[in-house]
């Protein structure tokens, strides 16, 4: 069976296959049905194109530059293996034929390298650091696609949705974040036709996993890590061993990182039942317990109860990178509520403390980009405020207008008098 990742298969004449495709692709653009000889992945992804009202002369948006760049690819987890990226694909990157990129979970390119003449070419389709390639932005492509089918996948020629990226074939693989398995970004190789072959993909899916396992073994920054966000029970690596928590184990963890002069056991039961004083001691004091031998005693000690060693944890990464600005790589690191299933009052207030603070700092920048990558959470996907924002920022020309217009409208339909100005309604779509 071919492989659905490739986009030749063995035997297949390129240019045949070119003129097949950019044929379907002109009919699809007029409105008709895409099938064969379009693959069904490709197929999928003009698909969710057309759904996100790119258009096939549109061009990606440009999200960062200068200082705010430097800044926010400095603080990547991708730029610990930038050495290795180059080392693997330095060669290739620079030999006059072809790029290397890497991009970060939104399909912003972080480093594009390569021969400064192929450099040029390729800043004539913004496909340049800074750029936003995911496929809402830039069509259909290898690391964006990439990033949202979470697998290995070449995208050749015609099979691009943006006419502009057609004269290039590219292949992209994601790469995960070892403890725990979420999306960090893809590494990708652009060039020529000649791309359209297995060991393409092969070179990019082995350098992802390379990548993969150098973040393994080199652990996490400070040896200890948890991710709470956008999950119901953390994950904490410890030594790069990676353990599950159970419900209350996690918001008894959450309570004890945010109080690292400690808590007794009176304010951690207050964290967890307010008021309710039907709680039994016995019960927190066993949960403490098995809390120890899950984390160790060297790391969890009693009177008061706290953490021995430093744990960097996601839900207070996030304010600390508000606190210096970068509002871009906190909405990146911000990965969804602090523990949405948890209803234990210390927890909730944690939790709605955190999503003010990044919508107030998404709303204070303004930026649209910012503002889009706010609406598509979970907590900003019923914003009104910041749907209004978001089509006040926008050129009247982007594709996305007319989406958020949309979004708007439901909500309005949805709220009705609780929605206190609705002059969006009398704004031209597009």
């Amino acid at each position: 069976m071919a492989n659905p990742w490739l986009a030749l298969p063995a035997g297949a004449d390129p240019f045949t296959r070119i003129s097949e495709v950019g044929r379907a692709h002109e009919r699809f653009v007029e409105g008709a049905a895409v099938g064969p000889p379009v693959r069904e992945v490709v197929a999928d992804s003009w698909r969710r194109t057309a759904r996100a009202r790119f258009g096939p002369d549109d061009m990606a948006p440009i999200d960062l530059s200068d200082d705010a760049l430097e800044e926010y690819r400095a603080a990547h987890p991708l730029a610990r293996v930038l050495p290795l990226f180059r080392e693997l694909l330095g060669d290739l990157a620079h030999d006059g034929d072809h790029l290397m990129a890497v991009c970060d979970a939104h399909g912003r390119l972080l480093w594009v390298d390569g021969h400064p003449r192929v450099l040029r070419r390729a800043e004539r389709m913004n496909f340049v650091a800074g750029a936003r390639w995911d496929e809402a932005h830039a069509g259909t492509n290898a690391p964006g696609t990439a990033i949202a089918v979470d697998h290995p996948v070449q995208i050749f020629a015609t099979e691009h949705f943006s006419r502009q990226v057609q004269p290039w074939t590219c292949a992209a693989a994601p790469i995960h974040d070892p403890a725990t398995g979420r999306v960090l970004g893809a590494i990708d190789v652009t060039g020529g036709d000649h791309l359209a072959n297995p060991h393409s993909l092969a070179l990019v899916q082995a350098t992802a996993r390379a990548a993969e396992a150098h973040l393994a073994a080199a652990g996490p920054p400070g040896g200890h890590t948890v991710a709470a966000l956008g999950r119901d029970e953390v994950v904490l690596t410890v030594g790069g061993r990676r353990t599950r928590l159970g419900r209350r184990h996690s918001e008894l963890l959450v309570l004890l990182l945010c109080h690292p002069e400690g808590r007794t056991g009176d304010q951690l039961a207050v964290g967890l039942h307010g008021d309710d004083m039907s709680y039994s001691p016995v019960t927190l004091r066993a949960e403490l317990s098995r809390l120890r031998r899950t984390l160790g005693p060297e790391l969890l000690e009693s009177r008061p109860y706290r953490l021995r060693l430093a744990v960097e944890a996601d839900f207070l990464t996030v304010p600390r990178l508000l606190d210096r600005g970068l509002v871009a790589a906190a909405l990146d690191a911000y990965a969804g509520p602090l523990l949405p299933g948890s209803d234990a009052p210390g927890v909730v207030r944690l939790r709605t403390l955190l999503d003010g603070q990044v919508r107030a700092a998404v709303l204070a920048a303004g930026d649209p980009a910012h503002l889009d990558a706010w609406t598509r959470t979970p907590t900003g996907a019923d914003d009104v405020v910041a749907w209004e924002e978001l089509l006040r920022a926008l050129p009247l020309g982007s594709p996305r207008r007319p989406l958020v217009v949309d979004r708007l409208m439901r909500l309005h339909e949805e709220l009705g008098p609780v929605m206190p100005h609705a002059t969006w309604l009398q704004r031209p779509a597009n």
